[in-house]
C-alpha cells in the first residue's frame, strides 16, 4: 500500500450523520484542484435511489464534480464510460448493501483493476457498511448477530484486501456481532478481527488506523491464542477460546497495525463525574 493512500471505512448508519469521516473526505478533495468523487454503487441493488441519495450529499457538503458508477451486472465493469469515471476520480466511495455483490461483480475485471491502479497511486477510498467490510483481506458476507461465537455461526470469503491481514464487520455493537467476529477470529488467528459501530469509522493510513465517531471499534486479536476447540466441534455448537486479546477504542483513539498496538490519547478526569458510593 502506497503511503499516499487513505481509506475510510464507515461502520454503516447515514452516512450524513457521520460528519467526522465527512470531513475527512472533504478535507483531503479540498486539497486537490478541482476535485471529483466517484460514487460506487455495486453493493446495493437500490443503484438510482443509492445515486441520488450520495449526489444530493456530497453535492450539500460543497463537492461540485459528482460521478455515478453502478454496476449492475458484471459487464457493467468493462463499461468504457465507468472505467473513464474512475480514472478520473479524486476519491471512491463505496455504498452500503452487500459485499459480496462487490467482489464478485468486480473482481478480475478492468475495472477491478483500475481500482487497484488507483489506490496505489493514493486514491482516497471510502466506504459505509458493506462498502467497509470489503476492504478486509477476510470478509464476512453472512453470519448470525446476537449469537455465541459457534461452528457455521459465520460464512467468509476473499475481500479486496485494501487492508491486509484484517476482517471487518459493521453495524457492530448495534447488532450484536461479537460473537460472529470472534468466530471469524476463530477460523484466522493471524487476522486482526475489526468491529466498528455505526456512525463511527476507521481513518486508514501508512500503516495506521484513527477512530472518529459516536461509537467504538473493537479490536480482536487473535495471535495469542493458546486454545481452540473450532476443529473439534460440531455444526451449530459453540466454541471455546482462551488467550484472544480485545481492545476497545473510542473516538481519538489509534491503532498500530505493523505492531499492533493500541494508542491512546492524552486524556484527563473531567470535572464533576465523582460521586458518591
Amino acid at each position: 500500500m502506497s503511503k499516499k493512500t487513505t481509506l475510510i471505512a464507515v461502520g454503516g448508519g447515514e452516512m450524513a450523520e457521520s460528519k467526522q469521516a465527512l470531513d475527512e473526505i472533504l478535507g483531503y478533495l479540498k486539497k486537490r484542484s478541482d476535485p471529483r468523487i466517484a460514487i460506487m454503487t455495486v453493493a446495493t441493488n437500490e443503484g438510482g435511489a443509492a445515486s441520488v441519495k450520495y449526489n444530493n450529499l456530497f453535492r450539500r457538503i460543497g463537492i461540485k464534480h459528482v460521478d455515478v458508477v453502478d454496476i449492475e451486472q458484471r459487464g457493467d465493469a468493462f463499461d468504457t464510460n465507468s472505467l473513464k469515471k474512475v480514472g478520473n476520480a479524486d476519491a471512491l466511495f463505496f455504498t452500503g448493501g452487500d459485499q459480496l455483490n462487490i467482489t464478485s461483480l468486480l473482481g478480475g475485471t478492468p475495472l477491478h483493476e483500475l481500482i487497484q491502479e488507483r489506490f496505489k497511486e493514493g486514491v482516497l477510498i471510502a466506504g459505509v457498511s458493506a462498502g467497509a467490510a470489503m476492504m478486509s483481506s477476510s470478509m464476512i458476507i453472512s453470519g448470525e448477530s446476537d449469537a455465541p461465537p459457534k461452528v457455521g455461526g459465520v460464512e467468509i470469503a476473499p475481500g479486496m484486501n485494501m487492508i491486509e491481514s484484517t476482517v471487518i464487520d459493521s453495524h457492530f455493537s448495534q447488532r450484536g456481532r461479537h460473537g460472529r467476529l470472534l468466530t471469524a477470529v476463530a477460523h484466522y488467528p493471524q487476522v486482526l478481527g475489526l468491529g466498528i459501530d455505526e456512525r463511527t469509522a476507521i481513518i486508514f493510513r501508512n500503516g495506521e488506523f484513527a477512530v472518529v465517531g459516536e461509537g467504538v471499534v473493537t479490536v480482536f486479536d487473535g495471535r495469542h491464542i493458546r486454545h481452540t476447540d473450532l476443529p473439534y466441534r460440531k455444526d451449530d455448537e459453540t466454541v471455546g477460546l482462551f488467550g484472544v486479546c480485545i481492545h476497545v477504542l473510542p473516538d481519538g483513539y489509534r491503532y498500530n497495525m505493523k505492531t499492533r498496538e493500541p494508542i491512546a490519547p492524552t486524556l484527563t478526569k473531567m470535572a464533576g463525574v465523582d460521586a458518591e458510593v
